[in-house]
């Protein structure tokens, strides 16, 4: 398992290295709008196809980019700068710590149109495009509701460590619990959104869980460590397990397990694809609605292959 992992970051690794500095080449028209993109290195499959998403949708557009990586708040706001030299007329940042307020702030002030794509970014004057993690809980709910009834045992695996997205997706169940008609019994356990922990803990769970009717999972990285658990646990009593993200090889499981309903509650990665468009919308004078939030959809084996890509690192 360690050597699957392994494996699976060296590859997101070479994609994004791959990404990082790169541009639209001499393809690109001598009038083209110059785009930058600021995105965090390597933590996760789904941080790389951020990355492989805007650069698409970029040459898509015919646009003059860069794609700049990095691993913290003091790299990010040196590569912005490098940005600004370049004469980036637009940026699309999607930080995942905190500290980038003032360099964001700086370059908006400057002239510089900022759409923050995900975690939002506290300053004046900046566009925003994010999903619905608070939806995520509500449409997980809905759906275990709908296939195990009023009655079960349902496991939940919030990640604290996630900060507000794990905030928001357990809000977003719970609430929706409380509002809908069942009995079900809670039982809460923390992980991370790694499969690696998604398979150590749920391990213990089962072991001290003879019964379990669905999971209540945040992540679809998770979510293969678990569904790894209940194989080798050889466990047939779980009929329902969530997920979050839009992993291409959780979708591809979905129909391994006849006896199982295995879902994702998308927080695509490719909703980057709208923060650039937004940014050219921008650049070209016309109205946009900001912030812009992209609204959950679900994925299981009844339409998985609607949302196969198979060049996507994640």
């Amino acid at each position: 398992m360690k050597k699957t992992i392994f494996v699976f970051l060296m590859v997101a690794m070479l994609v994004m290295t791959s990404f990082a500095g790169c541009g639209g080449g001499g393809d690109v028209a001598d009038d083209a709008f110059k785009v930058g993109i600021l995105a965090p290195a390597v933590t996760h499959g789904w941080v790389a196809a951020v990355a492989y998403n805007a650069e698409l949708q970029c040459k898509e557009m015919g646009l003059d980019y860069q794609v700049q990586t990095s691993s913290n708040a003091e790299e990010m706001t040196a590569q912005l700068e490098d940005l600004i030299t370049w004469g980036a007329e637009a940026i699309v940042a999607f930080p995942q710590w905190e500290g980038m307020e003032v360099p964001i702030q700086e370059a908006i002030d400057e002239g510089i149109v900022v759409v923050n794509f995900d975690i939002e970014i506290d300053a004046d004057g900046v566009y925003r495009v994010t999903g619905d993690n608070y939806d995520m809980g509500v449409q997980g709910a809905h759906y275990i509701f709908d296939k195990i009834g009023a009655d079960g045992i349902v496991v939940t695996l919030p990640v604290p460590t996630s900060g507000s997205v794990s905030k928001l997706r357990m809000d977003g169940f719970l609430d929706t619990m409380a509002e809908i008609d069942q009995n079900w019994v809670l039982k809460e356990y923390a992980t991370a959104f790694t499969r690696e922990d998604g398979l150590a803990d749920f391990a213990d769970i089962l072991v001290s869980n003879p019964q379990i009717d669905a999971v209540y999972s945040l992540d679809d990285e998770t979510s293969i460590g678990v569904l790894q658990a209940i194989m080798e646990a050889g466990r047939t009593d779980i009929k329902v397990i969530t997920g979050g993200g839009g992993c291409q090889e959780y979708f591809n499981m979905m129909p391994d397990y006849p006896d199982m309903w295995v879902q994702s509650a998308l927080y695509s990665p490719a909703m980057v694809k709208e923060a650039v468009k937004m940014a050219v919308d921008i650049l070209n004078g016309e109205e946009v609605d900001s912030p812009m939030v992209i609204p959950t959809s679900l994925v299981d084996k009844d339409n998985y292959e609607d949302y196969l890509d198979a060049n996507s690192p994640y």
